[in-house]
């Protein structure tokens, strides 16, 4: 696991009294102007959620003038990582937790020895995302996708590229893979993808920190857009709601091809079921992604907010409460999706997830 930068959880409590609500934190619902709850809230993780959660701190802090919320993209394994150990009170990342590392056990020793809450607060797609001049409708099959970044695919004109863009003028230009160089939650969604769906050009399984030499490395999502903005022949993936105007291409499901738009993003998790690990504090899922269904996206990430289900500090427990509390609700939601593109919960979920919130005790 990556190292992380550790930041100190600050927090003032100026006369806290009242529990934080679903309306954002306040207790008056006025649009947070009576609002008890004051301090500092730092958090991190998934950098895939950094244009969401400015979206959120910005709603959250409206409503709350007295918080400042501060939350450090430095990917889902460092998210884990610093709440596990104490750094961060919450974390946001791109896969739930496991025991393959043994980060669920620690995570209950964290929340002194309680299971730890899991709820999905993002849906987004995760766009191939590629920078190849004259060609603006790119599609590429499972098979193919896979064999691009595995290596074996490797110049734009090769029979499989062309095979799925009979229209395409394909350049014969060597391509150019980019990955994430830090361990990454979207990297684990992506090569889950990859694995599940073209595991026989994809051998390397579902991994978050990236297994193959060759191609290019960035750090973060914003990292890997950066490469494919300034690198001609580039193909790489990122999240969606960051990929701005580079070119996004449209991935085969059943007999069609997919584009990566918020909508089609939302309903794979609509026909996906919840995880064997699944529990009554822990709303995780397994994402089907060999759905053959018209109008479904596959290569998706669903993030997740990680938190105690307890926090013996007041001060602490009801700023978590009451941030996770204003990302899962209706408003929040809406603010994310109008903000950084991702599509809000299907409410049957979000529902769910407002339950498991709003049964963090403190104090």
């Amino acid at each position: 696991m990556g190292a992380a930068l550790v930041l100190g959880f600050g927090l003032t409590a100026c006369g806290a009294a009242n529990e934080a609500t679903g309306d954002g934190g306040t207790g008056s619902g006025d649009n947070g102007q009576s609002s008890s709850l004051s301090g500092t809230l730092n958090g991190g993780g998934a950098s895939s959620q950094e244009a969401a959660q400015g979206a959120w701190r910005a709603g959250f802090q409206q409503a709350n003038p007295e918080v400042t919320v501060n939350y450090d993209p430095i990917g889902s394994g460092g998210g884990r990582e610093q709440f596990i150990s104490g750094g961060f009170p919450f974390a946001g990342s791109d896969s739930y937790l496991t025991n393959d590392e043994g980060e669920l056990d620690g995570a209950t020793e964290r929340c002194d020895g309680q299971a730890p809450i899991e709820v999905p607060n993002y849906v987004s797609p995760i766009a191939v995302i590629y920078n190849l001049d004259g060609v603006d409708d790119l599609q590429l099959s499972p098979d193919t996708l896979a064999g691009i970044f595995a290596g074996d695919i490797t110049t734009w004109d090769d029979p499989a590229i062309a095979e799925d863009n009979p229209d395409a003028d394909l350049p014969a230009e060597d391509i150019n893979p980019v990955h994430r160089s830090d361990e990454s939650g979207t990297t684990g969604n992506f090569t889950n993808y990859l694995s599940t769906v073209a595991g026989d050009a994809w051998t390397h399984g579902e991994v978050e920190t990236w297994p193959i030499k060759g191609g290019e490395g960035a750090s973060g999502t914003s990292g890997v857009v950066a490469a494919v903005t300034n690198g001609a022949n580039s193909i790489g993936y990122a999240d969606a709601s960051q990929a701005g105007d580079l070119g996004k291409a449209a991935i085969g499901v059943g007999d069609g091809f997919e584009l990566p738009t918020p909508e089609a993003a939302a309903k794979i998790l609509e026909v996906s079921p919840e995880s064997d690990t699944a529990t009554d504090t822990e709303l995780v899922y397994d994402l089907d992604y060999t759905t053959e269904e018209a109008g479904v996206y596959p290569i998706v990430l669903s993030s997740y907010l990680i938190a105690c289900p307890s926090y013996s500090d007041k001060a602490e427990g009801d700023l978590v409460k009451g941030y996770l509390s204003y990302i899962v609700s209706e408003d929040g939601q809406q603010a994310a999706a109008d903000n950084a593109g991702s599509a809000p919960l299907p409410a049957s979920i979000a529902e769910k997830a407002q339950a498991i919130v709003d049964g963090i005790t403190v104090g």
